[in-house]
């Protein structure tokens, strides 16, 4: 290949140039002999990393009793080498699902309970609500019902008291809703669930996974330092460059260790098949069957997360269907690093992408936020939901302004304002006064989220009532804003609205 080949020209040959290889069943010779519905999965792959511009995607999948692995495209477009099955990838945060697997792991051995206090573990842990704090559980901490602010990214260091230090600053951690109460996204309830992994054990977290999940799983391509991974090709993460096109950032891989538990984990597309592949009761009897079903059962409070959601067993977000089926999805973000996974127990089905791209999340809604990959592969669908116009009576309860926050890295506060203005039926939805998308209700306190040209972005939102039915909160991306609050003076505007689960910064 020219070094003077233009990026776009190299990325063009590097998505038409991947491979696919088969895992089980009978032999496969060539791409034709592949069931139908696997191939039209890696045009579609293939086509979106040459709409969206991604330099590199692998995948894996498990249908109709066989699995599958494949990559495309390269690794890096200033050091292009060709993505396969064993590159890897930041998986983000489906690195949760670690954490619950490793919970599990000590509860069968009579080391945690989940029904039990985080305060029985951890006897100084507190929030800034004492009251909320001394009575949280370690199942409300792993189903994102804890009710604190969850975007917390303090970085404390690379020390082996790096968790114990993020925990420790949770002190100052607002309460935004009473425990069990409310699903909102938590990032930081999974960094106190990964201290409670060091508590009980008296292993640094990441040993403590190791031990209790990777190496049982062997699964040889995942870690949380690339220094656990000698030899291994990595996909660099890529941001947009001047004109769109994808530029190599490598800085951008690191993770700091607090966040580990939250979205620190490496990994590959075939140990990510071999991830579902436990999960779906065909792998290593890690867990009892019981366990596996604890961890996809008995969810906490629904809502949305870019889909409906009947909220969260034990890390998993467990997704209804409209043929009744369970979803069991998670996925994560990370600088240039986006993901998406989810399985369909019933019908013995899953499917990972890993992508190395901001543009990434384009792919990853088509496939995974809608049912594109759900419909043709699983047979199931999304709930419906028909988009209708209301008056301008019915919006008004739903307009104004809503405020979030995040505690950025270094331990500043990132705010965000978004306001709510109704319009031909519809809602806009406005971020420092420029029009950033629409949404449409289509049923009582549900929307689509649209593009502000009124096509779909695949995502859909909610809103919350309080106590005396008035419309307290809007859940987007997970997170809530506050109706009716607006940014503290001094505090910026510098979040970015979260466009999918876990979007930058968010793992």
């Amino acid at each position: 290949m020219s070094v003077s080949m233009s990026r776009r020209a190299l990325l063009g040959a590097g998505a038409a140039g991947g491979a696919a290889t088969f895992l089980a069943g009978p032999a496969v010779a060539s791409a034709a002999t592949k069931p139908r519905a696997v191939r039209a999965l890696e045009d579609k792959i293939q086509a979106g990393m040459a709409a969206y511009g991604i330099p590199g995607v692998a995948y894996g999948l498990r249908y109709r009793g066989a699995a599958y692995t494949g990559g495309f495209g390269i690794t890096n477009v200033d050091d292009p080498e060709p993505v396969d099955a064993d590159t890897v990838f930041r998986v983000g945060s489906t690195s949760k699902t670690f954490v619950g697997t490793a919970v599990m792991r000590l509860v069968e051995r009579g080391r945690l309970d989940l029904h039990r206090t985080v305060r029985s573990y951890l006897p100084d842990f507190r929030t800034s609500d004492p009251a909320a704090s001394a009575r949280v559980t370690v199942r409300e901490a792993l189903n994102h019902s804890a009710g604190w602010l969850g975007d917390f990214f303090l970085d404390t260091g690379e020390g082996d008291d790096a968790l114990a230090r993020y925990v420790a600053a949770m002190a100052e951690l607002p309460q935004l809703t009473p425990p069990g109460t409310v699903m909102a996204y938590n990032n930081a309830a999974l960094g106190l669930a990964g201290r409670l992994i060091e508590k009980v054990t008296g292993r640094t977290f990441e040993s403590a996974v190791r031990a209790l999940v990777l190496d049982p799983l062997r699964l040889r391509h995942s870690a949380y330092t690339l220094s656990e991974l000698p030899g291994v090709a990595v996909a660099t993460s890529h941001v947009p460059g001047p004109s769109g096109e994808p530029i190599a950032y490598p800085p951008a891989f690191h993770v700091w260790r607090s966040l580990n538990p939250a979205g620190g984990l490496i990994s590959s597309a075939r140990d990510q098949l071999r991830w579902a592949d436990f999960h779906l009761g065909r792998g290593r009897p890690l867990l009892s069957r019981e366990s596996l079903r604890r961890m996809q059962s008995r969810p906490g409070p629904g809502g949305t997360l870019f889909v409906e959601t009947d909220g969260f067993g034990v890390t998993w977000m467990l997704r209804p269907t409209a043929e009744g089926l369970k979803v069991v999805q998670h996925g994560g973000d990370w600088a240039g690093q986006h993901s998406g996974f989810l399985m369909v127990p019933a019908r013995d089905f899953a499917l990972t992408v890993l992508t190395n791209s901001e543009s990434g999340p384009a792919l990853l809604a088509e496939l995974f936020t809608d049912d594109w990959a759900l419909s043709r592969l699983a047979g199931v669908h999304n709930l419906p939901a028909r988009p209708r116009s209301l008056s301008d009576a019915e919006l008004a309860p739903y307009t104004g302004t809503y405020h979030s926050e995040q505690i950025s890295p270094d331990g500043s506060t990132a705010a965000l304002d978004v306001e709510l203005v109704a319009d031909a039926g519809q809602l806009i939805l406005r971020v420092q006064g420029v029009d950033a998308g629409r949404f449409a209700f289509y049923r009582r306190d549900y929307v689509l989220a649209l593009n502000p040209d009124g096509t779909s972005a695949y995502l859909r939102a909610n809103f919350l009532r309080g106590a005396g039915g008035a419309v307290d909160w809007l859940r987007y991306g997970g997170r809530l804003f506050r109706h009716g609050a607006t940014t503290r003076a001094g505090r910026g505007t510098s979040m970015r609205v979260p466009l999918r689960p876990n979007t930058l910064p968010m793992p």
